[in-house]
């Protein structure tokens, strides 16, 4: 099985290997869905790069490019973006639309899925 390509530490989602990624592995994961065209996409790349190294080890963090991967963005009804999903497992925890700071993202991620460690 191939590799997800990676742009940073971010992983890249493809529809052949969403299922083992995302739904398969109970680590939980924030799914951006963009565009590369998308301006306000753009703003988020760092602020995604930021939480992936905030939360490192608890929280992954990948990227969803809707024009390629329209059957992803379809089955989770994507009509703006950026959009972020939060996912453990097959379970969808939280949907942000629109571009947000670094302190929402993380504060969100932190009422869903508790430190490494802790009990819920």
């Amino acid at each position: 099985m191939r590799q997800p390509e990676i742009h940073s530490q971010l992983i890249d989602l493809k529809k052949d290997t969403f299922r083992q990624i995302v739904i398969q592995d109970s680590t939980p994961i924030l799914i951006d869905f963009w565009a590369p065209w998308c301006g306000p996409c753009r703003t988020m790349g760092p602020i995604l790069e930021a939480v992936e190294n905030e939360l490192r080890g608890e929280v992954r963090v990948a990227k969803v490019n809707v024009d390629k991967e329209r059957e992803i963005a379809s089955a989770f009804n994507i009509r703006s973006i950026p959009t972020c999903v939060l996912m453990q497992g097959p379970d969808v925890l939280k949907v942000l639309v629109g571009v947000q700071p670094l302190a929402t993202l993380v504060n969100e991620i932190r009422m869903h899925v508790p430190p490494k460690g802790e009990i819920k």
